[in-house]
């Protein structure tokens, strides 16, 4: 472990590279690509990373990205960023927003992307004060759930070595400058599923003559929403969103399907059972009801396990964190309801992860200029969280700097806190 003047010491150089680091930015955002298709992305980090000595290699699950610098014996410490963006219209009308129509970084991975660069740059710098390996992991296809899983299962491990630590942090919608973290349990598992409910279709001018599928999936929106109102307990928790509704071509066609795309968070195995029993048994009993023919078809879109935080590792990396950027900017976000793949990493390795978020908006977004003092407040509900745009929405515009001096200061911080002291 390196103490707190190595990593001061290598922070030092991190002002003189923020404006090339701001401008790879803005050219992420500019050009975002959709999971598994990060093709220019990837290219760009790739040579980005290679320009700064690391061995670097591609198409790693597909468009995966490995950095590796080899520097001397000790642990070898996995550094994660993911680097997919979502299909969204950017509506923050930044001067850099995204170029591509319908495809926007509205989840802060060109963020992600960028401030792991910045740390790997100033790790290398810092190389004489460090020992060990580092293993820069640049993924694909987070939002879909299988980026990871499809680094591991090209051998990740067996071709770059398996490290003794897994490290990744995300963007979050609170003030800059603030670092939150959660020891066990700290995201939610997800299972998106679509479900087509089949009716029997006609002229919109006889309804008699059909079984509207619109109406049924209508009805079993609606009862869908008793699920977690009704059936799990006050003390559990889930959630149950209906994300998208399809149906209909025109005003006066009733179609013969209907279909429904739902998402789904919990934190147990028990609660997930339950909750998916019940999206079965209400999507057939609403078909039923309506008179359908033919029972709905689901099936699964993706699936996230549950992300679980190492105790240890998180109260080592917090406490470094604390003295950098001083323990009242430090806090404890409590478990998320989003979800994760990156913990995917650390269960197949078999070792520690230690997950964190850094806030990235301007403390006037909340209405304030102390981010101690709206973090009180957030936490005390006396803000209106509705209108703060949030990830997966078209205005979620981080701050570029200080947001990416915070995200690389907190890689570099964490990395170095598990990376080897050099011998002297």
């Amino acid at each position: 472990m390196t103490s707190i003047q190595t990593i001061t010491s290598a922070l030092a150089g991190l002002d003189s590279i923020r404006g090339e680091l701001a401008d790879f930015y803005r050219d992420l955002h500019a050009h975002p690509e959709l999971s598994g298709v990060e093709f220019r992305t990837a290219d760009q980090v790739a040579r980005q990373a290679t320009a700064l000595g690391y061995q670097v290699t591609t198409e790693i699950g597909g468009t995966g990205v490995v950095a590796v610098l080899a520097n001397g014996p000790g642990p070898t410490v996995l550094v994660r960023a993911d680097f997919d963006a979502l299909p969204i219209q950017e509506a923050t009308g930044l001067p850099y927003q995204s170029r591509i129509d319908g495809v926007m970084h509205a989840c802060g991975h060109d963020m992600h992307a960028t401030c792991l660069l910045g740390a790997l740059k100033l790790l290398g710098d810092a190389r004489a004060s460090w020992s060990g390996t580092l293993l820069a992991v640049f993924q694909p296809a987070e939002e879909t759930g299988r980026g990871a899983q499809g680094m591991i299962d090209d051998d990740l491990f067996a071709r770059f070595g398996t490290p003794d630590i897994v490290l990744a942090q995300h963007t979050a919608p609170v003030p800059v400058g603030l670092i939150g973290g959660h020891s066990g349990i700290a995201a939610a598992a997800t299972d998106a599923l679509r479900i087509v409910m089949h009716g029997h279709g006609g002229h919109g001018s006889r309804p008699e003559a059909t079984v509207d599928p619109v109406v049924m999936a209508a009805a079993t929106v609606m009862r869908l929403q008793t699920i977690v109102s009704r059936e799990i307990a006050a003390d559990e928790a889930a959630v149950v969103t209906v994300g998208a509704m399809r149906a209909g071509t025109k005003d006066n066609i009733i179609p013969d399907d209907a279909e429904l795309q739902l998402n789904i968070r919990t934190f147990t195995p028990e609660v997930r059972t339950r909750v998916l029993a019940a999206v079965d048994r209400i999507v057939r009993a609403e078909a039923a009801a309506a008179g359908a023919q033919w029972a709905p078809d689901t099936s699964v879109i993706d699936a996230f396990p549950v992300m679980v935080n190492d105790a240890d590792a998180m109260r080592r990396t917090l406490g470094a964190f604390g003295a950098v950027f001083g323990n009242d900017k430090v806090f404890d976000p409590g478990r998320i309801t989003g979800s994760e793949d990156a913990g995917n990493f650390a269960t197949a390795a078999g070792v520690p992860l230690c997950y964190w978020m850094f806030g990235v908006l301007d403390p006037a977004v909340f209405g304030g200029s102390d981010p101690v003092q709206i973090l009180h407040d957030l936490i005390g509900g006396k803000l209106d969280l509705k209108t703060v745009p949030g990830p997966h929405t078209a205005g979620y515009a981080p701050v570029v700097d200080p947001a990416i001096k915070v995200g690389v200061t907190a890689m570099t911080t964490a990395a170095l806190t598990w990376l080897g002291e050099a011998r002297s």
